[in-house]
């Protein structure tokens, strides 16, 4: 259990209607106002960076995709070795 020591406290002012709102979709969960908020923000949150995170990684990907094609990598003995294969079976 955490201690009431290592707690923040957050605080945030909303009109009655979305607290009533709210307040009904955490009594559905059987939860309370207050549970069902940081759920609901950290379960956002996590959404938001995971999103994030995969947008930076794939804008990462396509520069380097874009890179090798500009400057492709010169062909290893693996590539040379498939491609003489290629050419035995199927010709040029």
């Amino acid at each position: 259990m955490t201690s009431a020591a290592k707690l923040q406290r957050l605080e945030a002012r909303i009109d009655a209607e979305k607290k009533e709102t709210i307040g009904a979709a955490a009594a559905v969960q059987g939860l309370s106002l207050s549970d069902f908020v940081i759920q609901a923000a950290y379960s956002r949150a996590l959404e938001t960076l995971e999103a994030h995170r995969t947008l930076r990684l794939s804008t990462a990907d396509q520069q380097l995709f874009m890179d090798t094609l500009m400057n492709p990598p010169a062909p290893n003995d693996a590539l040379r070795q498939a491609a003489a294969r290629s050419r035995e079976r199927f010709g040029s």
